[in-house]
């Protein structure tokens, strides 16, 4: 990510631009931004509220956080059809300790976490986000490498892996919305005061 970041952006702000990799729970940044923007990532780390104290610390008095991740329901359809997989005989071995790798809070819960990480002006809402993919490989591809590549990575060969997603992608293609993957957003917003 950071060299596809490197590569878009230096060509046309060149020193204007720096590329950190940091933990979010470890944010060693101190007053040092006037907005933090974030889509698609927060729901990755589980605690939001050592998160948001990070970046209320990292922004400058007057600095803005505007973020997107995924929000209570989201994929609990699709997530309720991994599940039984993930439990039967084929695969549970692989899971006997895998914990839920999102949080995915509601509206209400994260602006009562931005409020403990002293953001003002605070802003939260949910809002449906349904996607459907054309066909099979699409959705296969998606899923493999966005939403349950951890997942998979608990599974230690490749035969075995293939055949958990020759199971899932079967049974989503007998679907009556066949694969479809019901999203649900988290939007924040708040302000440093």
């Amino acid at each position: 990510m950071i060299a596809a970041a490197r590569a878009y952006l230096e060509p046309a702000f060149k020193h204007r631009v720096e590329f950190v990799c940091s933990d979010l729970l470890d944010l060693s940044f101190e007053s040092e931004f006037d907005g933090i923007f974030s889509t698609a990532s927060f729901h990755w780390v589980h605690d939001h509220q050592q998160l948001l104290r990070n970046l209320y610390r990292a922004l400058r008095p007057g600095g803005w956080l505007v973020a997107q991740c995924g929000g209570k329901n989201n994929l609990d359809r699709f997530l309720a059809r991994v599940e039984p997989l993930l439990r039967s005989p084929a695969y549970a071995r692989y899971f006997e300790n895998y914990p839920f790798p999102w949080e995915f809070s509601d509206a209400e819960t994260a602006a009562t976490r931005l409020r403990a990480a002293g953001f003002d002006e605070i802003n939260t809402s949910l809002e449906e986000a349904p996607t459907k993919f054309e066909d099979a490989g699409e959705f296969r591809q998606f899923v493999e490498s966005v939403i349950l590549r951890s997942h998979l990575q608990q599974i230690p060969d490749d035969a075995t892996r293939r055949r958990f997603m020759d199971e899932l992608t079967r049974q989503c293609a007998a679907d009556k919305t066949p694969f479809f993957l019901d999203y649900w957003r988290l939007n924040l917003q708040g302000r440093r005061v």
